[in-house]
């Protein structure tokens, strides 16, 4: 496998970097994943059931406790670490042609990306939506109701369930964006797959389809993925030191 000089040569010598992004890059920003050794899921398969469609539009109990979680929800503090910040170092020298993340917690964003540029495949945290008419509007607001005691606020517009603008297991992802995930997978010369276990479909597929495009392709994940053996690297280092490397933060 290639050492990190070489990955950082291979960056800096693309056109169309795209970053593809999961919950191990947002770990060091104290947000935890779900699927690693201390995952969300893995040490409490229970919760497991509040991010399930089925059961949060069919159980006012699973409604009540999932808003009781988003009050103290650890994206309402989490800043940016090093890692988001080398991404954005990327973005500003104009190397960075898509990013691409499964992440709800708008830490790309916050740290500064080109939000045109920035593909949310799962949603975002910071949204609240009527399952019933479409109305979205700030998850705070919908907070500030749950604080002042409404246990499961229903859509000012119509009365229908809100739910955060997230796409939970069970519910259909937005065509249109992974259409544009796909597209810039297929138009990278190196996709960059940071903090993710390349398991949840679609979007792990977007790592073959770019391979497939002539793209190089880089791993950094802790532990090992499924396209390990196809990737031109990979790298099993903490992400916030290793993207701050591989990507010239700081260096102009």
């Amino acid at each position: 496998m290639a050492d990190l000089t070489a990955v950082r040569r291979w960056i800096e010598g693309a056109r169309r970097v795209v970053a593809l992004t999961g919950a191990g890059i947002s770990t060091d920003s104290g947000i935890p994943d779900f699927r690693g050794p201390q995952g969300v899921w893995t040490k409490d398969p229970r919760a497991e059931r509040l991010s399930n469609i089925h059961a949060y539009m069919s159980d006012p109990q699973v409604r009540k406790l999932a808003w009781r979680h988003r009050l103290e929800h650890p994206a309402w503090r989490a800043v940016p670490n090093a890692g988001h910040l080398a991404l954005v170092e990327l973005d500003r020298r104009g190397r960075l042609h898509a990013l691409v993340t499964q992440n709800i917690d708008g830490l790309h964003q916050r740290a500064g990306h080109t939000p045109a540029r920035v593909i949310e495949v799962h949603g975002t945290v910071h949204d609240v939506q009527c399952m019933a008419c479409g109305w979205r509007g700030a998850m705070q607001r919908a907070l500030a109701r749950v604080r002042a005691g409404e246990e499961d606020p229903p859509c000012d517009a119509c009365g229908g369930i809100l739910k955060s603008a997230t796409i939970s297991f069970g519910q259909a992802l937005v065509p249109e964006v992974i259409e544009r995930a796909a597209q810039a997978a297929a138009e990278a010369d190196l996709l960059l797959a940071i903090g993710t276990s390349l398991q949840v479909y679609p979007v792990a597929g977007l790592v073959p389809e770019a391979r497939a495009a002539g793209a190089r392709v880089v791993i950094v994940n802790a532990e090992p993925t499924p396209f390990d053996d196809l990737a031109d690297a990979v790298i099993a280092r903490p992400i916030a030191e290793v993207l701050p490397v591989i990507c010239g933060a700081g260096v102009h």
